[in-house]
């Protein structure tokens, strides 16, 4: 049996017990002290489990962990502590271990990504080689777009030779060899109010344009190029006798290539009104870059020779809608694998598991390929 694997499946029970740990301290987006909670966790878990000592590099939302590689090459294990559930979670779902299925909020998105990555460390350390070529940054707004660690992510990425991203395994335990680049626009339509059963048409309804312009931001998706472009919220209007004043519709839109990128963006950002007197404000865009099956395709072409040596599987990798860090980092050129984290399911949701007897084969994966890597 190939010794990482050896050395995962004798580490299982504390890879759960680290994964219990970091599940039962709460880390909703955007609350600063929880999050700042889950930060000292994690820092205190690379710590025991590596010996390496994590800055926590503060932020308005809560601490980023960051372990930095002081020797090329190098490897970024890249992920997030955050979590879309909100405080309080924890108390209807806590973390339960039932006949190997592990659940509680963001076990699966991804927490157990991180310990992995942590063990993973541990085994290189144990295998000889020296940590300084291992760097790890765990942020801690990466659910609600990374506008605080957009700069560092890049940053630590530039500094190596490969990006490995522990965000969970696509379905079966796939990797993600493709992300679409995602964002999402505000559109602000302002009209004029008046009585609508005395003088309706003395106002001009943002409710009215509102319509207008949903069918148009509809038409501008491709699905021959996987663009989609999708209004998604819509609110107007104040009470039922005004002709409302003003309108918002949000939008999400995913695209994969950056010429589309830029298409949409300027599709976007030219809307005009149908109804004179009418005015548009649009906000937001893309800022999550696509991250394209080019930057991907050594490291997973090096991803199925390390997986066929621990226990003979091959591998699939495919391409998925939903956006990470790994984004980034793949749009300056450095080389990203995504989803080596978890195999389980129900991301974001109620039913979010990981399936406990498929760790230590992950874990051993990661460390393979990082020694590869390393190795040059």
């Amino acid at each position: 049996m190939h010794p990482y694997l050896v050395a995962a499946m004798a580490s299982l029970d504390a890879s759960i017990a680290d994964i219990a740990s970091l599940v039962s301290v709460e880390s909703p987006s955007r609350d600063a002290e929880r999050v700042a909670a889950s930060a000292r966790a994690v820092a205190d878990l690379i710590a025991r489990g590596t010996g390496l000592s994590a800055e926590l590099v503060d932020s308005p939302v809560g601490p980023h962990v960051a372990v930095r590689a002081t020797a090329r090459p190098a490897v970024l294990f890249l992920g997030h502590h955050d979590t879309v559930h909100k405080a309080g979670t924890l108390d209807a779902r806590p973390f339960t271990n039932d006949e190997g299925v592990l659940r509680g909020p963001g076990v699966f998105d991804m927490k157990a990504g991180i310990v992995q990555a942590v063990h993973a460390t541990r085994m290189l350390r144990e295998a000889g080689i020296d940590p300084a070529h291992v760097s790890m940054l765990f942020t801690a707004d990466e659910e609600v777009g990374s506008k605080t660690s957009r700069g560092l992510v890049e940053e630590m990425a530039r500094a190596v030779d490969a990006v490995l991203v522990l965000e969970p395994s696509a379905d079966g335990g796939a990797l993600k060899i493709a992300r679409k680049g995602t964002g999402t626009f505000e559109v602000v339509i302002t009209g004029r109010a008046s009585h609508a059963g005395l003088e309706p048409e003395k106002g001009i309804n943002a409710l009215v344009e509102l319509s207008h312009q949903v069918q148009r931001i509809n038409g501008f998706g491709n699905p021959s190029l996987g663009t989609t472009v999708t209004p998604t919220v819509a609110s107007a209007g104040t009470t039922d006798n005004t002709v409302p004043d003003s309108a918002t519709i949000l939008v999400d839109a995913r695209v994969v290539t950056p010429d589309e990128k830029q298409r949409v963006e300027s599709l976007m950002n030219s809307l005009t009104p149908v109804l004179g007197g009418a005015s548009i404000a649009v906000s937001g865009g893309l800022h999550r870059p696509p991250m394209h099956e080019s930057m991907s395709r050594d490291l997973f072409a090096l991803a199925r020779e390390v997986a066929a040596e621990v226990d003979g599987r091959d591998l699939i990798g495919v391409s998925v809608g939903g956006g990470s860090d790994g984004n980034f980092t793949a749009a300056i050129g450095v080389p990203t694998l995504d989803g080596l984290g978890a195999v389980g399911g129900g991301a974001h949701g109620e039913n979010e598991h990981v399936i406990a007897d498929t760790i230590p084969f992950r874990t051993a994966l990661v460390a393979g390929i990082a020694a590869r890597v390393v190795a040059g």
